[in-house]
């Protein structure tokens, strides 16, 4: 029998479609079927998600179920169901390269002095991309990509890897904790930080993270997502789940009046400007753009004010 190397845990919430197809990337693996165990976390789907799970071999795909509303409890059940020295995390929107599993395993042995590894997130269109969509707008898409080459991210150089597709080493989480329920996704909420709080606190205890390009998974974008009032509503969320999650990055500063940190107002006026300036000449494309960090400070905000 092959050792078990990698729990994969993939958290799904009403999207049983999505979800088979999903897991049928995992199962079209170039690893030994034994090396790696699948855990879907059920976090209360009314759509039939159990069955969709319940129709594969229970010794490769197993169900947890998580009752409590939200993307950071499925995620921490999942993280106490697993067996293996390694988690990974996909979503139920996302398909997975042949090489995976394989690509995380060899990785994480060849580069012990990382803690997790991510990867690219790149789009599959469902409906076309608009012109105005480019990469500056894949944040709110969930949507990754570093470059060619391989990279450490570390307190010096804190860069964010998504949720959608990365692995750690299970020790990780009893030397820093599990994913913060303040800040997470509920349901279909949008603009939620428990990716970036989660690695924030791995970066301020000396922690390291490897990007590799060739680590690859393909996200199903909808035509909803290539939306301007999408992504209008995703930095607006974005802002209010910043504010929550306090980031040491955000909150430096020497003054913060209504508990707004002074350079957050200052970066307010500078897109006020451009934005002006930007319709002045009928770019409608950068205006768009400083209205949407315009957003951002507006949840940040209001956010601070009301608590």
């Amino acid at each position: 029998m092959p050792q078990l190397k990698l729990s994969v845990i993939l958290p799904t919430f009403d999207r049983a479609e999505s979800l088979k197809r999903a897991l049928a990337a995992l199962l079209r693996q170039t690893a030994d079927l034994g090396s790696y165990e699948i855990i879907v976390v059920d976090n209360n789907s009314t759509d039939g998600t159990a069955d969709v799970v319940r129709a594969h071999d229970r010794r490769r795909v197993r169900l947890v179920a998580e009752p409590r509303q939200g993307l950071s409890y499925a995620r921490n059940a999942g993280i106490a169901a697993a067996r293996a020295p390694l988690v990974a995390f996909t979503d139920d929107d996302v398909e997975v390269a042949p090489d995976w599993v394989e690509t995380i395993v060899g990785l994480l042995g060849r580069h012990r002095e990382v803690d997790g590894v991510g990867g690219r997130v790149l789009p599959a269109w469902q409906c076309g991309r608009p012109r105005w969509l480019t990469r500056e707008h894949w944040a709110p898409l969930a949507l990754q990509d570093h470059g060619d080459c391989r990279r450490v991210f570390d307190r010096a150089t804190p860069v964010g890897l998504i949720g959608a597709n990365v692995a750690f080493r299970r020790h990780v989480f009893d030397r820093i904790g599990l994913f913060s329920s303040t800040v997470q996704r509920v349901k279909d909420g949008i603009g939620s930080t428990e990716d970036h709080e989660l690695l924030t606190r791995l970066y301020e205890s000396g922690g390291r993270m490897l990007y590799h390009p060739r680590m690859l998974v393909m996200a199903r974008v909808p035509g909803d997502r290539c939306d301007r009032t999408y992504h209008r509503r995703w930095h607006e969320g974005h802002g209010r789940f910043y504010a929550l999650m306090r980031a040491p990055e955000m909150e430096r500063a020497r003054l913060t009046p209504m508990g707004v940190p002074g350079h957050l107002l200052r970066d307010a006026v500078r897109e006020l400007a451009s934005w002006a300036r930007s319709i002045a000449v009928a770019d409608w494309d950068r205006a768009f753009l400083a209205e949407l960090r315009l957003r951002f400070v507006k949840g940040f905000v209001w956010t601070r004010i009301a608590r």
